[in-house]
């Protein structure tokens, strides 16, 4: 089985039939990797799918393969490109990143002056988000639209964030800003991430230390955390 087994297409109305499905395996993913997401439901996702704002993929046997969605914040100055999931059976073959990549042109073109971005904890996801041209932020240049911040309640590590004041949490934050786009800084770093996989494994146990620390030393944690960043992400 190869990426050439699939078709990956923006989403049709049709597709509704498929948005239970894909909110299931979303909620089994989230609690296997022991994070959480914003919980959707299948009539949200459908609606995802009515109004030309998401990807799916399919075997070339009609089954179910993949999914993303795009969601705006702060009256279309930011876009995430949320949900994204494989089903279990046709993971580690690339769909992941052509779906990603399929998504992330779709948002270029309906939202061509917005700013891109994510939070996540996985090397994979930064590797795929790295080669689409996003960059490490820090929390502040993300979205500070309340709705968006809303959705990190199910997720195991809200009290962090909150405890943090949204400056700092597990995830990275990544973001894609059409009017730098430093692609070629973001590509090193991807190649980075490549060859120094343990590298990023090292950084993460780092920040978890650094992001547990007494609120008494919490300055001091958040200014190390930035430094560190810094050092591992140029």
């Amino acid at each position: 089985m190869n990426i050439n087994d699939f078709i990956v297409q923006v989403a049709l109305p049709e597709h509704r039939v498929f948005a239970e499905e894909i909110c299931v395996e979303m909620a089994e993913s989230a609690k296997a990797r022991g994070t959480g997401i914003a919980k959707r439901s299948p009539d949200y996702v459908a609606g995802k799918m009515s109004e030309g704002k998401s990807v799916i993929a399919f075997h070339k046997d009609g089954s179910w393969a993949g999914f993303c969605y795009i969601e705006t914040w702060s009256h279309g100055q930011f876009v995430a490109n949320s949900g994204l999931v494989v089903s279990p059976k046709f993971r580690k073959v690339g769909l992941a990143h052509t779906i990603k990549q399929k998504i992330f042109e779709l948002s270029r073109q309906k939202y061509p002056k917005a700013k891109i971005f994510g939070l996540t904890t996985g090397l994979a996801v930064m590797k795929i988000n790295s080669d689409l041209g996003y960059e490490p932020v820090t929390y502040s240049e993300l979205t500070q639209d309340e709705e968006f911040w809303k959705g990190c309640q199910s997720c195991v590590n809200f009290e962090i964030l909150k405890s943090k004041d949204r400056k700092n949490c597990m995830c990275t934050a990544m973001l894609y800003d059409p009017a730098t786009q430093k692609h070629d800084v973001a590509k090193k770093f991807a190649e980075e991430l490549q060859k120094k996989p343990k590298l990023y494994e090292r950084f993460m146990r780092i920040k978890q230390r650094l992001i547990l620390k007494p609120k008494s030393d919490e300055k001091g944690g958040l200014k190390s955390i930035l430094q560190l960043s810094s050092l591992f992400f140029k």
